[in-house]
């Protein structure tokens, strides 16, 4: 099946949430020095920072979408189409 991570970072407060419920150790929040191009960042603190998804170990199943109170992520399943915030999985 294939799926879609979604990352709105200008919603994120760094919780943490999502980090900490994923059974699978999939997801990462953590600070960018020197920033570049090919992901986006939110600046906290002065710092930017990035919630990076590891496509290898993610498995779609959602725990991390209800563990945010803030619905910084969302699973869209189905075909799906390259495009800014979304990490595909299939």
């Amino acid at each position: 099946m294939a799926f879609a991570v979604h990352v709105n970072m200008e919603r994120c407060t760094g919780c943490n949430n999502c980090v900490v419920a994923c059974p699978v150790d999939a997801l990462e929040l953590s600070t960018v020095d020197p920033v570049t191009t090919d992901k986006i960042y939110k600046v906290m603190n002065g710092k930017a920072m990035v919630l990076d998804v590891d496509h290898e170990l993610c498995a779609g199943c959602g725990v991390c979408v209800e563990a945010c109170p803030y619905n910084v992520i969302r699973l869209v399943v189905g075909p799906m189409q390259s495009g800014p915030g979304a990490q595909t999985q299939g």
